[in-house]
């Protein structure tokens, strides 16, 4: 008998521990997305449909994003209090005095690169001489963008660009409007082969040797000083979400797909999901739990801003400014 009480006694103290109490409110808390839904995002969906955020007491609602600039924004006015967005975005904001600092980073090397269709034949950046690009302006990757310019010595003047958004872009490369678009590994880099049934040419940013931290969480300040327990228990169990989604890809993009079946083709969101993965950690965080950047990583980046991003070095300030480790279990 005694034995039976301990035991009831300790799966009530688990219980409690991984669940709020009876009739206790939940943080209705919103993540709003650096983009259109797509395989990188999974993890965050498998983690709401297991309960993770529920257990640590989040009723966890996830928006699509239109760009990391827009969703910077969207936490640094406070519309939502989190968002999915470029660290290397949010650094160049901050520097300009924006509210936000990142709470964990995702994608620790910038999966940024020109995309192409095999048959345009860009295989070097001087290739792309003469070419049509398609960008998105206020995406990731249109800040970024002058700075690869620059690290494979090619001028704007000696290429064309048609803008739109997400889907513009991706029409004017399979419609033959544009040779190659800015875009990611891990999102067009996926699909693009599946939708034009042929291989794609990639000319990734990190190749040239730009060094720029990616896609991480971002809270304004005054969450993370005025709801530190929400922002630990969101961080605790976007961790594990990471973590079940690095052991059970598929299951996290059917969770995706469940949730946004609009986003389709499951076998590209999965290849989107794995490439995503391989960008989880830098040498100086392997062996670690996800999102957990090095200082290493953020001072390289802000290196690479102040040289060839347009940041003001006056503005440069300290790794510690755009970045913290303390909510992370």
């Amino acid at each position: 008998m005694r034995l039976l009480t301990a035991l009831l006694g300790s799966a009530a103290l688990a219980l409690s521990l991984t669940a709020p109490a009876v009739g206790q409110t939940r943080d209705k808390v919103t993540l709003m997305l650096n983009w259109y839904v797509y395989g990188e995002h999974a993890p965050f969906f498998l983690g709401k449909e297991k309960g993770y955020f529920a257990q640590e007491g989040i009723d966890l609602q996830i928006q699509e994003g239109r760009g990391s600039a827009a969703t910077i924004q969207a936490v640094g006015a406070g519309t939502v209090e989190f968002g999915y967005a470029d660290v290397g975005v949010m650094m160049r904001a901050t520097g300009r005095g924006a509210p936000v600092k990142a709470v964990g980073v995702m994608i620790q090397s910038t999966p940024a690169a020109v995309i192409s269709p095999a048959s345009r034949n860009i295989k070097t950046p001087k290739d792309l001489i003469g070419k049509t690009i398609a960008i998105t302006p206020g995406d990731a990757n249109t800040p970024i963008w002058p700075l690869y310019l620059s690290k494979v010595g090619i001028e704007e003047k000696q290429f064309k660009t048609v803008s739109g958004d997400a889907q513009t872009k991706l029409n004017a490369v399979i419609n033959g409007q544009a040779d190659a678009l800015l875009g990611f590994i891990t999102e067009q880099g996926a699909r693009l082969p599946d939708i034009m049934k042929q291989p794609v040419n990639i000319l990734r940013f990190a190749d040239a040797g730009l060094t720029l931290v990616s896609l991480g969480v971002v809270a304004h300040n005054d969450t993370q000083k005025n709801k530190p327990d929400m922002v630990k228990r969101f961080m605790r169990a976007a961790t594990r979400s990471a973590e079940e989604a690095e052991k059970n890809p598929k299951e996290a993009v059917d969770a995706m797909l469940r949730a946004f079946p609009s986003a389709g083709m499951p076998e590209a969101q999965l290849e989107s999901l794995k490439l995503s993965q391989t960008l989880y950690h830098t040498p100086e965080t392997k062996g670690m739990r996800p999102l957990r950047v090095s200082r290493v990583t953020i001072d390289a980046s802000l290196d690479t801003l102040v040289k060839y991003g347009g940041m003001d070095p006056a503005t440069r300030g300290k790794a510690e400014d755009y970045f913290t480790l303390e909510f992370l279990p």
